[in-house]
């Protein structure tokens, strides 16, 4: 057992924010085995070179980077484990859970286009702490490549046949996919309208220019009319580039904007953020765009929002 676990490092300062981290990971390599962190590299990997990521992540690895701020709870979500053991995953998080008190909900992993998704599907669900599933899609690299209803993508019949498990055992569905891919996700969660449906990191703006930005929330404003989408405002690092924070001020701006504070909440996406800015810069930065909110909607954004969503029990712990 750790000195202090993730609910005994509260800290007084006025610097400090209370938060929920709707988003991270965690990994062991000697342990647990990752292809894309080991032997079978992510060419296309959206932030380019990811080397630093090869390392061990592990709960002390969080609280050190967490240390600034009060973490209520945490969300992991599945690190593309060896999808031949896609449960193994959930039973590794779920020891650590035990151990060190976070994290507290689980989005874990399932192919919903394969023969044994409802095998996995069930299998996942019935561990506790399991909250969602995140099945990432086939997507396009642009979006004049799509190629529309190909085995795994959004408009397939049988991956739509698999999405629909998640309602039958009460699971939210964590959405990972390039901007020009949510007009298809809008049809799904028009499709499924009791399925809670959550968009990853603020939908990849990945294009500031004018007319990438213009693009990017013509795409969020489709999505957004679908009143059981709700958006994870993370992840604003970009290829290349350093993190800035007047160009991401301006993406959580509109995000909001378009979504409203109700439907959005925090997360840092770490350690994978790490590769272009540290945890406290994240945080006190979207503290500070979103500071002209009340306290209600900022109480909101930073973890009822989130709490709300994956059904989290922080009782006693926000007194």
């Amino acid at each position: 057992m750790p000195e202090k676990t993730i609910h005994e490092r509260w800290r007084e300062d006025n610097d400090a924010v209370t938060l929920i981290d709707a988003h991270h990971h965690l990994w062991d390599l000697q342990a647990n085995y990752y292809p894309w962190l080991s032997d079978h590299p992510e060419p296309n990997f959206f932030l380019g070179d990811y080397d630093a990521l090869k390392r061990n992540y592990l709960p002390e690895d969080y609280l050190r980077d967490a240390m600034d701020h009060n973490v209520l709870a945490t969300v992991h979500v599945e690190a593309e484990w060896d999808r031949a053991d896609q449960v193994g995953e959930t039973r590794w998080i779920s020891e650590i859970a035990a151990r060190y008190g976070f994290p507290n909900a689980i989005v874990a992993h399932a192919w919903f286009h394969t023969d044994n998704a409802s095998e996995i599907v069930t299998q996942q669900a019935a561990f506790p702490l399991v909250r969602g599933i995140r099945s990432k899609p086939v997507t396009s690299a642009s979006p004049d490549t799509m190629t529309s209803g190909a085995p795994g993508t959004m408009q397939n019949e049988r991956w739509l046949r698999g999405f629909s498990l998640l309602e039958k055992h009460g699971l939210s569905w964590d959405l990972r996919v390039p901007f020009w891919h949510l007009p298809e996700a809008a049809s799904v969660a028009r499709s499924f309208p009791s399925t809670p449906i959550v968009l990853n990191h603020s939908g990849f703006p990945w294009d500031r220019s004018e007319e990438g930005l213009r693009a990017w929330r013509k795409a969020m404003e489709t999505i957004a009319r679908e009143p059981n989408v709700h958006l994870k405002v993370s992840e604003f690092g970009l290829r290349g580039q350093a993190w800035d924070y007047e160009s991401n001020r301006r993406v959580v701006l509109d995000a909001v904007a378009i979504f409203g504070i109700e439907r959005c909440m925090f997360a840092t996406n770490f350690p994978v953020a790490g590769l272009r800015t540290d945890y406290n810069t994240i945080v006190t930065s979207l503290s500070r765009m979103l500071g002209h909110l009340s306290v209600k909607d900022r109480e909101g954004f930073f973890w009822k929002n989130a709490a709300n969503f994956y059904r989290l029990d922080i009782a006693g712990r926000t007194a």
